[in-house]
């Protein structure tokens, strides 16, 4: 079990067989679903040669664990985007833009962020392997079709890491609430990581120590500080604005039922 997962959602699994579709097993849809947009998938579905399972809709919540899975369920392998992160970096012809995540453990939240990191065009997602989630069935359905585009990296030592990348020439900016410099004034126009934490704990310390300048998100309201999702939006576009990349990319359409 540990080389395949189980993908749940049109955008996950559907972005799964345009990515890799000889890494799906099996696709489970809804027996009684018969709209237009479940003909469309199983069609898509049919083309890529896969096997089709219709079942009702209780059996298909047994499987995924629970109901939110739009009709749509599918069994496929592990499928690595990347070795590393030295293969990845290795790879790169602009300035590496990097999003690293320390201490995430709502998937939900980690989904959120690849969906940031995608429409942002990060070149990964770094988190560390003892103190993350991890990519389970739920981050992957929230991501929308990210987990299947945006590498996400976990390492056993994050300050590590975060070292050898500051050798590799890549400036490592953490967000603080009570950093004295804002984001907005800031470089973020050459290889850049943009590190936040989770909620309420923030950063550890000793990732926090390995960041070369802190910052944080200027907020005007009674609201201290923002979901880490929206926090990661907010600090990937503004490297995005600098970068002078914004609208060079046609527009996707994430909606959800």
């Amino acid at each position: 079990m540990s080389n395949h997962r189980l993908l749940h959602g049109f955008h996950a699994v559907a972005a799964r067989i345009r990515h890799d579709a000889r890494s799906v097993r099996e696709v489970y849809v809804e027996a009684s679903r018969r709209d237009r947009r479940m003909q469309d998938f199983i069609k898509m579905a049919e083309s890529a040669g896969l096997k089709i399972v219709p079942v009702d809709v209780k059996r298909l919540d047994g499987i995924v664990g629970h109901g939110r899975h739009q009709g749509v369920a599918a069994s496929a392998d592990e499928v690595p985007l990347t070795h590393s992160l030295d293969d990845l970096l290795d790879t790169l012809s602009e300035p590496p833009l990097l999003l690293i995540l320390d201490g995430i453990t709502d998937p939900h939240n980690l989904g959120a962020c690849l969906r940031a990191a995608d429409g942002a065009g990060a070149h990964a997602v770094v988190a560390p392997k003892d103190r993350a989630c991890g990519l389970n069935a739920t981050a992957a359905k929230v991501a929308s079709g990210a987990a299947e585009s945006v590498p996400y990296i976990t390492v056993t030592n994050l300050a590590r890491t975060l070292r050898e990348l500051q050798e590799r020439g890549v400036r490592i900016i953490g967000t603080a609430d009570n950093a004295d410099t804002s984001i907005h004034g800031i470089d973020l126009s050459g290889p850049v990581a943009l590190v936040l934490g989770a909620e309420g704990e923030g950063m550890r310390r000793l990732t926090r120590d390995t960041c070369d300048q802190l910052v944080s998100i200027p907020m005007a309201g009674a609201v201290e500080s923002l979901n880490v999702s929206v926090a990661s939006a907010v600090c990937l576009y503004e490297a995005v604005r600098q970068r002078g990349l914004a609208g060079t990319r046609q527009p996707k359409n994430y909606s959800e039922e």
